[in-house]
């Protein structure tokens, strides 16, 4: 692989941000694996630009490997997980189901690191694992609430995320949690201050500008640090 063939692995690409991604890198000249859980009509397009579509559901042990398996022959530049669930958010925590409560757990803030620990082997050196976190899961700007369940699943992906950067502290690679603003998605909703392309594309540049680096951050898309 020559450095103008950067691989980006994109896990959760079916539509919004990790699609914008995908695209971004896309035209940046990266190969590009994207991932979908299922029907992804927007990421399909992209089949025939040369994007490489693999299908695995984050929440599922079985999956996870079997997409490690299928990509053994792989090394990438970025690994990017983007996938996550909002559900009931704007409803506070005693009006939420425990089912929900520990599905949005899961997925936003276990599932990530369990995908992580296994494809670490697929990092090249130098290379940036990414993690799509939320400006709500800074615990230091809270002031006002709401948002609970989500807000707390995305404080505990940047807490794990800090065990896992702990915990591989002599890794070759470097860690990020990324803020992508509030955009206009079905998860961001039609009032958001951004569209996609804008944030994808301050995303791409803020990691784009890391590279080679192996520290631990939480910046936006603007790559402004964040407070824990």
């Amino acid at each position: 692989m020559t450095h103008s063939q950067r691989h980006a692995l994109i896990v959760g690409a079916s539509r919004g941000l990790g699609l914008g991604l995908a695209e971004t890198f896309l035209r940046r000249g990266w190969q590009v694996t994207a991932t979908r859980r299922g029907a992804a009509p927007g990421l399909e397009r992209l089949a025939a630009q040369g994007v490489r579509i693999e299908t695995v559901d984050i929440d599922e042990d079985a999956s996870i490997a079997a997409l490690h398996e299928r990509l053994r022959d792989e090394k990438f530049d970025l690994v990017f997980v983007v996938a996550g669930v909002l559900m009931e958010a704007d409803r506070p925590l005693h009006a939420v189901s425990r089912a929900v409560h520990a599905q949005v757990y899961l997925t936003n803030a276990v599932s990530p690191i369990l995908f992580a620990d296994l494809f670490r082997d697929r990092l090249a050196p130098g290379g940036t694992l990414a993690f799509m976190s939320s400006v709500l899961g800074s615990v230091g700007l809270n002031t006002e609430g709401g948002w609970e369940n989500y807000r707390a699943s995305k404080a505990a992906l940047n807490t794990n995320v800090r065990s896992f950067a702990a915990r591989h502290a002599d890794r070759d690679f470097g860690v990020l949690l990324l803020h992508p603003g509030w955009v206009a998605t079905d998860m961001g909703g039609a009032g958001a201050d951004l569209d996609v392309e804008t944030s994808a594309v301050g995303l791409a540049d803020v990691i784009e500008a890391r590279a080679g680096r192996t520290d631990l951050a939480f910046l936006d898309y603007r790559g402004e640090t964040l407070p824990w």
